[in-house]
C-alpha cells in the first residue's frame, strides 16, 4: 500500500508538472499519449487503493488561470470528457445512457476556449483553467477571424469550442522562421497564452465551436438543433456531425479514422454526444465528466522518444538523407524505431543531436516524421554534414537545401536505386525486379549501370541464392519484354531529376519522339503546361551529360525502343477544363484516371481551388472533398465521371 502511495504522489505531481506547462504556457514537453498514460496509471491506483490524495489531479479539469491574465468566472462549468479506446467500450457507455441516437464531432486537438456573447457583441473570451474560473484571453481572441465580434442573436449565452491551429499554417510558419513552432496543438495554445496580441494575430489560428454552455431566453432539445442556432449565428461549426444509432456511430469513427490524415487540422479522437440533451442532462455528471458524452480516442499519431544516432542514407540522385534512429517508442499501433529529417538544414531548425528528446509524428503508414526538440537551446551532441559519401567515400558537395554525393558512377547505393526505379511499374514495369535483386546484382556480377541489364544472361544469375531456373528465366523474359515500351514509361524510368510521371506524360504527348525531346532546347521546353524552368533545364542537363546521354544511346542499341506517343483520337470533352482526383477508386487507380483526363484535353490538377472545374471523387475522400464543398466546386462520383465522358 505504502508503495503504492508513493508512486501516486509521483504521477501526482509528474501530470501536475505537464498540465502546468500546457495549460499554463502553452509548450508541453510530454505527448498527449505520454499525459494520457499517466492520468490513467494514477486512475487505476486510486480506484485500486480507494484513496485519492489532497490536489489529485484527477479531481481537476485543465489548470489553474495565469496571474498574467485576469480571472474570468464562466457562468456555468466545462467540463472534461470521460474517454474510451475501443468499440466495446464504447457500446457499453451506450448501452448506459438508455437512448440509441447519437451524433458525433471531431475532437480537435487543440485548446478549448469559451466565449461569452451579450447584446449580440463578444465580451469575453477565456481558457478552460480549471472549468470554472479561466484566464481572460478577450484580446487574443479577438485576432481569431474565424470567431465573430458581433452575432445576431442579443441574449446572452457562452459558447464552448476548441481554438487550434492548420497543418498548412504550422509548415508555413516553420518555412519562414528561424524559431520553430513544435506542433499545431503548442502552438495554438503560445499564442492564446501570449500577452501580445500582435503575437496571437501572427499564428493565424481558427476557431470551432461544438456547445453552448449557457443560453438566456432559449433552450435546445437536441444537438443538432444547437449545432443549427450556433450556425445561425455565424460561429463556425464542423460539417462533420452525422446523427444515427450507436453501430452507425461506430461505423462512423472507422471512417474518420482513416480520414483524419486528409485534415488540415489534428483531431485525437471523436466525441459521442446523446443527441437529446433533456435527456442528457437527466443522466448528470460524476465529479469531473458529463454521463451523457463521451469521447474515443484514436491510437497516438505524436510521441516524444530519444535520437540514438543519424545516418545519411544515398538516393539515385546521390542525395543523402539523413534518417535518425530512436529508442523504440509505439506510435499508432506501431513500433517506431525510425524517424525521417529532411536535410541538414532541417536537423539544425529542429535543433536536434545524437541524445535530443524528440517530438515525432506519423500519418497513415508513411514513416515517422521529426517535428522538432522536446528541449529548448541547441542540442549538446550535435551532428554535421558528412564530408565524405558513406558508402563509397566520395567527397560531397552541397547544393541548395541538399548534400549529394558526387561519385555517380559507381555508388552502389545510387546504382541500385537507378535500377529498381528504372524497372519499377510506372517506368519499365519489369516484373520480378526489385531493389533486392539489383543490390545483389551490382555485388555478385558487377552490374554497375542501367544498359547492363539489357546484357543479363542465365549464367549472369548462377550460383546466386534464391534464383532458380524459373525465376532467372521470368525476370530475362521480363527484361526483354520491356524493350517494347511507351516513350513516357521511358522517359520517367532515365529518372531524369524533377520528372514524375504525370510530366513525362505530358514530354511524350508534346514531342512524340525520342529524338524530338531530346533535341529540344530549354526555351521549347519551359513553354510545355506545367515545365517550367527549372524542369526544363534538369530534362536538357540530362541530355547533354555525356555519360548520361551515352547511356540513352546504348539502351537504344540493346532493342529498347520507346513507341512514338499515340494521339488521342477521342474527342477534346474536357478541353478547357480542370479536374481534380481524389480517395480511393475502383475502376481505375488515380494516374490513369489523370492520364484519361489529359488525353481528353483536360488537366488535371494536384489541389482544389475556384479554377477547378470538377472534383472526381472516390471513397474515403479528405481535405479536397471538403475544400470542393467549401468553395462550390461540382463533385463528381467515379461513376458519373465516366458517364460523363463516355455518354
Amino acid at each position: 500500500m505504502t508503495d503504492k502511495l508513493e508512486r501516486m504522489r509521483e504521477l501526482s505531481a509528474k501530470i501536475t508538472e505537464l498540465a502546468r506547462a500546457y495549460y499554463g504556457h502553452g509548450n508541453s514537453p510530454a505527448s498527449d499519449a505520454e499525459y494520457d498514460a499517466l492520468f490513467d496509471e494514477l486512475i487505476a491506483l486510486e480506484n485500486d487503493t480507494g484513496t485519492v490524495l489532497p490536489g489529485s489531479p484527477t479531481q481537476r479539469v485543465g489548470g489553474e488561470p495565469l496571474s498574467e491574465f485576469p480571472e474570468h468566472t464562466h457562468i456555468r462549468r466545462l467540463w472534461s470528457l470521460d474517454k474510451v479506446k475501443t468499440t466495446d467500450a464504447l457500446l457499453e457507455w451506450a448501452g448506459r445512457t438508455g437512448t440509441d441516437e447519437f451524433i458525433l464531432e471531431y475532437k480537435f486537438d487543440g485548446l478549448t476556449i469559451n466565449l461569452t456573447y451579450d447584446g449580440g457583441v463578444l465580451v469575453n473570451a477565456a481558457t478552460r483553467g480549471n472549468g470554472i474560473v479561466g484566464e481572460g484571453i478577450t484580446p487574443q481572441a479577438k485576432t481569431i477571424r474565424s470567431i465573430p465580434l458581433t452575432v445576431p442573436y442579443t441574449g446572452k449565452f457562452e459558447v464552448r469550442g476548441e481554438c487550434y491551429m492548420r497543418i498548412s499554417v504550422l509548415e508555413e510558419l516553420n518555412a519562414s522562421s528561424s524559431e520553430q513552432l513544435k506542433n499545431p496543438r503548442n502552438a495554438a495554445a503560445g499564442a492564446i497564452r501570449n500577452l501580445d496580441p500582435k503575437v496571437t494575430a501572427a499564428r493565424r489560428l481558427d476557431f470551432t465551436a461544438y456547445d453552448v454552455g449557457y443560453i438566456e431566453g432559449r433552450s435546445f432539445k437536441t444537438q443538432v438543433e444547437m449545432l443549427a442556432f450556433l450556425r445561425e449565428n455565424g460561429l463556425p461549426v464542423n460539417d462533420f456531425c452525422p446523427v444515427g444509432n450507436a453501430e452507425f456511430v461506430v461505423n462512423a469513427i472507422e471512417a474518420a479514422g482513416e480520414r483524419r490524415f486528409t485534415l488540415d487540422y489534428d483531431i485525437d479522437g471523436m466525441v459521442v454526444k446523446m443527441n437529446d440533451i433533456v435527456k442528457a442532462e437527466a443522466l448528470g455528471y460524476t465529479d469531473r465528466f458529463p454521463r451523457g458524452a463521451i469521447a474515443y480516442k484514436f491510437p497516438a499519431q505524436e510521441q516524444t522518444t530519444v535520437i540514438r544516432d543519424i545516418t545519411w542514407e544515398v538516393g539515385r540522385t546521390g542525395k543523402l538523407t539523413p534518417l535518425a534512429h530512436v529508442e523504440p517508442v509505439e506510435l499508432m499501433g506501431a513500433t517506431v524505431r525510425k524517424a525521417t529529417l529532411n536535410n541538414y538544414d532541417d536537423i539544425r531548425r529542429k535543433r536536434v543531436g545524437i541524445g535530443t528528446r524528440v517530438f515525432i509524428r506519423r500519418s497513415n503508414d508513411v514513416i515517422p516524421e521529426i517535428l522538432s526538440s522536446v528541449d529548448e537551446g541547441e542540442p549538446e551532441n550535435p551532428v554535421y554534414p558528412p564530408k565524405k559519401c558513406p558508402f563509397c567515400g566520395a567527397h560531397t558537395e552541397k547544393r541548395g537545401a541538399h548534400i549529394f554525393c558526387t561519385n555517380s558512377l559507381s555508388c552502389t547505393p545510387q546504382i541500385t536505386a537507378r535500377l529498381a526505379h528504372f524497372a519499377s511499374r510506372d517506368a519499365m514495369d519489369i516484373e520480378g525486379f526489385s531493389e533486392k535483386t539489383a543490390e545483389l546484382l551490382i555485388n555478385e556480377t558487377g552490374l554497375s549501370d542501367i544498359p547492363g541489364l539489357y546484357e543479363l544472361t542465365a549464367e549472369s544469375f548462377k550460383g546466386l541464392a534464391g534464383f532458380g531456373e524459373k525465376r532467372v528465366q521470368n525476370i530475362l523474359r521480363a527484361i526483354d519484354k520491356s524493350r517494347d515500351c511507351e516513350l513516357s514509361s521511358f522517359i520517367f524510368a532515365l529518372g531524369i531529376p524533377n520528372v514524375g510521371i504525370k510530366t513525362a506524360r505530358d514530354i511524350a504527348a508534346h514531342f512524340g519522339t525520342l529524338e524530338n525531346l531530346r533535341a529540344a532546347t530549354r526555351g521549347e521546353l519551359s513553354k510545355l503546361r506545367d515545365v517550367g524552368d527549372i524542369v526544363a533545364d534538369s530534362i536538357a542537363g540530362f541530355f547533354e551529360d555525356k555519360s548520361l546521354s551515352a547511356q540513352v544511346d546504348r539502351l537504344l542499341e540493346l532493342g529498347v525502343t520507346p513507341r512514338k506517343a499515340k494521339q488521342s483520337s477521342s474527342p477534346a470533352l474536357l478541353a478547357g477544363k480542370t479536374l481534380v482526383v481524389t480517395g480511393t477508386l475502383e475502376r481505375m487507380d488515380r494516374h490513369g484516371i489523370e492520364a484519361l483526363i489529359e488525353s481528353l484535353g483536360g488537366k488535371a490538377a494536384g489541389s482544389v481551388s475556384r479554377k477547378t472545374s470538377y472534383v472526381v471523387c472516390g471513397e474515403n475522400a479528405g481535405s479536397k472533398l471538403d475544400k470542393a464543398r467549401e468553395l462550390g466546386v461540382p463533385v463528381l462520383t467515379e461513376s458519373e465521371f465516366f458517364d460523363m465522358i463516355e455518354g
